[in-house]
């Protein structure tokens, strides 16, 4: 049984599947955002997801490297709401606005070249 737990610890690190992140994502400022034609990107996660974790692992650098982006997050268990909104089915799915027009919308991404390959869709 030890052996059991230290191979899923391994395989399933425990950082990977207890992110702390919040919901920095309100309908109100996306539109506000949206009006000023800026580049916004938004996260699906989930806080036991560990494609999330890898994600976000990613959106810590691009937050330095895009500054001129605005990032927004949210839980997707937590705020259905604003993943019906959005058309937004499932965890890790990332989208990118240029202004009101979505520009690219993909799931699962965990490599920093593809997702900042998507962010750039956007500028």
């Amino acid at each position: 049984m030890k052996k059991l737990l230290i191979l899923l610890f391994l395989i399933f690190p425990l950082k990977a599947v207890a992110i702390e992140k919040t919901t920095n994502f309100d309908l109100k400022k996306l539109i506000e955002v949206q009006k000023s034609g800026k580049t916004i990107v938004v996260h699906s996660w989930n806080k036991y997801c560990s494609t999330c974790a890898a994600q976000f692992k990613v959106f810590d650098q691009a937050l330095k490297d895009f500054q001129n982006v605005e990032f927004m997050f949210y839980e997707q268990n937590k705020n259905k709401d604003i993943a019906k909104s959005l058309g937004v089915q499932y965890w890790t799915t990332i989208v990118v606005y240029k202004g009101k027009k979505e520009i690219a919308r993909e799931i699962g991404l965990t490599s920093k070249d593809q997702i900042y390959e998507l962010i750039k869709k956007g500028i």
